[in-house]
């Protein structure tokens, strides 16, 4: 396959995906999808535990990393500081984003 066919498959992936995995809210009011509607909020829970949980775990390990680096090598400290301070952004936008998927399962 060439890269060229990749990238077109890629792109009609992205523009169909909103189809594919569309499905519509249901209207019953059944026992099961009162019991559903109750879980989320514990699921919500439990996946911003664990986001959160995961970010400090990589965050602690790129703050190791970038300390052990400047300590090798004291004249790079500006690009190591630049690319942690990236490494953290980067790693605290799942954080933000799983809470942002939350809002708006949730609620």
């Amino acid at each position: 396959m060439t890269k060229k066919n990749v990238m077109w498959m890629l792109a009609l992936l992205i523009i169909a995906s909103p189809m594919i995995f569309a499905q519509a809210v249901p209207a019953d009011t059944s026992a099961i999808a009162q019991a559903h509607a109750q879980w989320t909020s514990i699921a919500a829970g439990f996946s911003m535990a664990i986001a959160s949980g995961m970010c400090g775990l990589a965050q602690a390990k790129a703050v190791a990393a970038a300390a052990e680096g400047m300590a090798r090598n004291p004249g790079a400290a500006a690009a190591i500081r630049f690319a942690l301070l990236l490494g953290l952004v980067l790693i605290e936008s799942l954080a933000l984003y799983t809470l942002v998927v939350i809002f708006v399962k949730v609620s």
